[in-house]
């Protein structure tokens, strides 16, 4: 019986993007769906099977040339590091002999088979091995380049010893060096790649790192150090002044200052008192209090970013598909041009054996699909991981391209572009007493999440009126609320709706019905979100027409729109409306829309890109591919520039790898490069797309 649970397995070896196209392979062969392998993090993630099924796939794919980590088998060196320093130690005398006189010992054939057979047979079989089930899977990678390469250089070697013993001329035909040093160079090529690649998550083990090792658990009169992970729901911690919060929770006793910013990237300190809501990972800056656990390792607000984080780094935006079609079929060509640069060298140009077959080797190593496999991987475990830390969820590789490509931001009102905090600045009642109204208001909006009725329960919790039990509330889209008491309905809707059901205008925001009698009716308001319109101007100036769609009174959205600059706005739209402005700005712009309430989850799921703000409905944040932890306004220039950012840096990444390729093969096959040399700029053109990327992290 299959599990539908996403698994992720840990695989040390792979080198490039043909790799894991091989490893996918097994793992679909199996039945392992939704499969995801990604080279430069190391980590295939599949569902679909079942436990048996899963050690069958962990065997094959360490028969495979792989090696699948467990985490308590994670060592201090990977087995590529091991490798090299073990391959280092017998190539530089190799390399050494070539300033040594013919007489040296660093010349004889039999010191330089003796030095080379260490490094093939532990360097070498780790690529001849990996090709020959790359080559098994239908999948050549880039080591069967490496591997035909290596193996010619030493063959041909072998050769001269075996025809020219004894002849003055032996050392012309001596190339051992070449085995060993581009086997190892190929090696340093892949360990710089494997450190630099983990700067990349960096931010993935900054986040894992906020949450401490140890809490200190309350039992009775007692302080008890333990584990975080035996922490239990309901378990009560003692938390204090410079600690981080070890889980999410509720403050039960005391006041502290908490620095919130890895998680919601708010730079200011947020106050907190007993009843207030903790969050795992957070400092606490001033004070002392008691936690009550609201949730276990694994389970926390923590946890959740973290896997959002991960995940989303394992999805391709769509240029990227473009850099993996190439590699598909990128060895079978190089292997191609090689075999045609030794023709045409040999027999065209009629140079002699040992020139061609240098000429076809350095086409083999120079070559380099890591580059093009690393393009955007790269940069979007950056791009994700500095969003993750201003407190920016971005839920993929796509999404980060989408949000360089929008040209058109829509904008909700309530609660997006002003503050959502609302206050009533008049109730007209007409029927009942002041009690009673405020008593049914206060038991329809206290089921609501939405902006207004949040507000509106919390302005009338502490105030005086009747204890109202309603049966049966309902939200309606649009509309707005509705409870029985008895056989009488009591609805709270906007104005649009009671013009629409009564033909009757009003002034009032909200009008409270008994049935189709009028009750009361309520003025609201709120304010401005802080630096909204330097935003928009900002948005203007980078080519992004801000528009804004609200479900408000036309007059409200006319003072707010004037009041951020925003020149272009709807007013008094439902959700069905909302839905079909987005459709219709589909057909020619990329649509961005930001919202943060039920009422947004059709327009943000219809969008080209949603964005949901922090205090955003779970339907909100469900439907957007993009999530703002902070309430910060400003937080969205910062969303839109890294996106910007990271796509430029993926385009530039892609342009490296096919201008290294295009370059460098042809001249590695016109015979002006050695192939040392060769694996040598093979060994480093990664590094410039990864270091590419790495930069990503100090742009402004």
């Amino acid at each position: 019986m299959s599990s539908s649970k996403s698994k992720t397995l840990q695989i040390e070896g792979m080198t490039c993007t043909n790799c894991a196209l091989g490893v996918q392979k097994i793992i679909e062969k199996n039945g392992g769906e939704n499969c995801e392998v990604n080279f430069s993090t190391g980590e295939a993630v599949f569902s679909g099977t079942d436990e048996q099924v899963d050690a069958a796939i962990v065997a094959q794919i360490n028969s495979s040339g792989y090696k699948v980590i467990q985490n308590e088998q994670k060592a201090k060196y990977s087995t590529v590091e091991k490798l090299f320093a073990f391959c280092v130690i017998f190539t530089l005398p190799l390399f050494a002999h070539m300033f040594a006189g013919h007489d040296s010992i660093l010349n004889h054939p039999v010191f330089q088979i003796a030095m080379t057979l260490p490094v093939l047979f532990s360097g070498g079989l780790f690529f001849t091995r990996s090709a020959f089930y790359s080559l098994k899977n239908g999948v050549p990678n880039m080591d069967v380049l490496v591997t035909i390469g290596i193996w010619s250089a030493f063959l041909y070697s072998c050769w001269g010893v075996y025809s020219h013993w004894g002849l003055p001329n032996l050392h012309d035909f001596l190339f051992f060096e070449t085995t060993a040093t581009v086997t190892t160079l190929v090696l340093l090529g892949n360990v710089i790649e494997q450190r630099s690649v983990r700067q990349t998550t960096s931010a993935i083990k900054d986040l894992q790192d906020l949450r401490p090792d140890e809490a200190k658990k309350i039992n009775g009169d007692q302080i008890e150090l333990i584990p975080v992970s035996d922490l239990r729901i309901g378990d009560r911690v003692r938390i204090n002044e410079g600690d981080q919060i070890p889980l999410d929770g509720k403050l039960i006793k005391g006041e502290l200052s908490v620095d919130e910013s890895m998680i919601s990237g708010e730079s200011e300190p947020v106050y907190k008192q007993a009843g207030d809501v903790l969050i795992g990972g957070t400092i606490v800056l001033e004070g002392n209090g008691e936690l009550s656990c609201k949730s276990m390792v694994g389970h926390s607000t923590l946890d959740k970013i973290i896997l959002l984080v991960k995940s989303a780094q394992q999805e391709k935006p769509n240029i990227q598909k473009l850099g993996d079609r190439i590699s598909a079929v990128f060895v079978p060509v190089v292997l191609g041009i090689a075999l045609l640069t030794f023709l045409i060298s040999f027999f065209a140009l009629s140079l002699d054996f040992q020139s061609s077959i240098m000429r076809s080797i350095a086409v083999l190593v120079i070559s380099c699909p890591c580059a093009m496999g690393l393009a955007a991987p790269t940069a979007i475990m950056v791009g994700i991981g500095k969003a993750a830390k201003k407190g920016i969820l971005i839920k993929g590789g796509q999404s980060l391209e989408k949000l360089a490509k929008g040209n058109v931001m829509v904008f909700d009102k309530t609660g997006t572009l002003t503050t959502g905090a609302f206050s009533i600045d008049s109730l007209k009642i007409s029927r009942s007493d002041e009690g009673r109204i405020k008593g049914l208001l206060f038991a329809l909006t206290s089921h609501s999440s939405h902006p207004i009725s949040s507000s509106i329960s919390k302005i009338l919790q502490d105030q005086e009126k009747q204890d109202v039990i309603l049966d049966d509330i309902q939200e309606i889209k649009g509309v707005g609320l509705e409870g029985l008491l008895g056989n009488d309905r009591y609805r709270l809707i906007s104005a649009k709706q009671y013009r629409k059901e009564s033909g009757q205008a009003t002034e009032a925001d909200l009008i409270l019905l008994k049935d189709k009698d009028l009750m009361a009716e309520l003025n609201i308001s709120d304010e401005i979100k802080p630096n909204v319109k330097e935003s928009i101007a900002w948005l203007t100036a980078n080519g992004v027409h801000p528009i804004m769609l609200s479900g408000d009174k036309e007059k409200k959205c006319a003072s707010a729109a004037a009041a951020v600059g925003i020149t272009d706005y709807h007013s008094e739209k439902n959700p069905e409306e909302k839905l079909k402005i987005i459709e219709e700005l589909n057909k020619k712009s990329k649509v961005i829309m930001i919202g943060d309430g039920i009422n947004d989850a059709p327009a943000l799921a219809k969008s080209y890109l949603g964005i949901s703000f922090g205090g955003a409905t779970g339907a909100a944040i469900n439907s957007a591919e993009v999530v703002l932890l902070s309430k910060q306004f400003s937080t969205l220039i910062e969303t839109v520039k890294i996106g910007k950012q990271t796509y430029r840096t993926i385009k530039q990444n892609f342009f490296w790898a096919f201008f290294y390729n295009a370059i460098a093969i042809p001249i590695a096959g016109a015979g002006y490069l050695k192939p040392i040399i060769a694996a040598l700029s093979m060994a480093f053109s990664d590094v410039i797309v990864v270091g590419n990327s790495l930069l990503l992290k100090f742009k402004k």
